[in-house]
């Protein structure tokens, strides 16, 4: 579906859209309408405690839903929005308790896709949207995802290409002293410390109550078992490349995920090329080649480890919680 106003009418009639943002596509629904919010978790089978994340068009849209907004808010609103970063603050008593599972805060952000502002613009309201896919699968980034686990069960799609990041936005709590990353994402923990002139903390995974999605639940896993390995780049080539040939040898279909300097010495059968610029490529490609694996009928995906700094940060956040196993070399 192509008619960007016709999607907003439909969002301001209690029905879903899917769109396009320049993280992943969000499965859309108005703010202010509880069913329609409900009908977001019924469809994507999405646990009730499982925040939700609100996207304006304008920050003039703010007041409505915060209670309390810190300067720390205008700050990296400046620096940051329209773009990949959600930040967390105290929620107005308009927010429905089912958006923010039931918490004293909210989540906010202003998503970087033409057509996304349009839509959220055209809609004129509130409107809160998590990835378009089913719960714990690998998030959307082209239509084509969306209409894999969503088709029928949405009242559209908009199709605006693959999404530029690949990964979801950042989220940042700035509701405590201290700052604190809930969820590494396509802004990096170094800008914002520049943003903001000081040291910010991340999160530790949740097994309770979670304060931002991605925190608690398994997420962004293919059905086959992914193993990652992480380490010393040309042990992990090594490893993986032994590990492939002997579960190859005992008839397990084995993919692999790597960057394209290694289609050659794994083979193309089932190689899936996780680019060439390094962390942004990998995670431009990285739910996409979970997919596409996936239709190759593969018992187990082995993929690529990255360093664990600026966006690669994000990247093995999502890799880790995919993976079954997680195999430590060199």
């Amino acid at each position: 579906m192509r008619n960007v106003r016709a999607a907003a009418r439909l969002i301001c009639n209690g029905q879903l859209v899917a769109f396009p943002t320049e993280t992943v596509y969000g499965l859309g629904a108005s703010a202010y309408n509880a069913g329609a919010v409900r009908e977001i978790f019924r469809v994507k089978g999405r646990p009730l405690d499982n925040p939700l994340i609100v996207h304006l068009w304008s920050l003039d849209q703010v007041h409505l839903l915060a209670r309390e907004v810190p300067l720390m808010f205008w700050l990296l609103a400046r620096e940051f929005m329209p773009g990949p970063l959600t930040l967390v603050v105290k929620k107005a008593r308009r927010v429905p308790a089912l958006v923010t599972a039931g918490l004293s805060t909210v989540a906010l952000r202003m998503p970087d896709h033409p057509i996304a502002r349009i839509l959220l613009k055209q809609a004129n309201v509130p409107v809160v949207a998590p990835s378009a896919n089913l719960s714990g699968r690998p998030s959307p980034t082209a239509a084509q995802h969306v209409k894999e686990d969503l088709d029928g069960k949405v009242a559209a799609i908009l199709d605006g290409g693959r999404c530029k990041i690949g990964v979801e936005s950042t989220v940042l709590d700035i509701t405590r002293r201290v700052p604190v990353i809930l969820r590494p994402g396509g802004v990096t923990k170094e800008q914002i410390e520049e943003a903001l002139r000081m040291k910010v903390r991340t999160a530790r995974h949740s097994q309770n109550r979670p304060s931002s999605p991605g925190m608690k639940y398994r997420h962004y896993a293919p059905r086959a078992e992914v193993v990652l390995f992480e380490g010393e780049p040309s042990a992990i080539r090594r490893a993986m490349k032994q590990t492939m040939r002997a579960m190859s040898a005992h008839g397990i279909k084995v993919g692999v995920l790597y960057e394209e300097r290694g289609r050659r010495a794994f083979g193309a059968s089932r190689f899936f090329s996780l680019g060439n610029e390094g962390v942004t490529s990998a995670a431009q490609n990285l739910f996409a080649g979970f997919r596409q694996l996936d239709k190759k009928g593969v018992d187990v995906i082995l993929c690529q480890g990255f360093p664990e700094e600026l966006m690669g940060r994000a990247l093995m956040n999502r890799l880790r919680k995919a993976a079954g196993r997680r195999v430590r070399v060199g």
